[in-house]
């Protein structure tokens, strides 16, 4: 089911996941956890994400 999930879009890759996606597949956690930043970043792309800016206490 997590698996499942996984490929159909509806869960991320945590870093346990990570671990056990690199054991199975011979990959580093490090390189599931770029891909899953990577794809995350894709999907803010022209999105506009309202912040204030965080001002200094004088």
């Amino acid at each position: 089911q997590t698996l499942n999930n996984l490929v159909n879009g509806k869960a991320g890759i945590s870093p346990e996941m990570a671990v056990r996606l690199s054991k199975a597949f011979g990959s580093t956690p490090e390189t599931w956890l770029r891909m899953q930043m990577t794809y995350d970043l894709a999907q803010l792309k022209g999105r506009e994400i309202n912040v204030k800016r965080f001002k200094r206490a004088s």
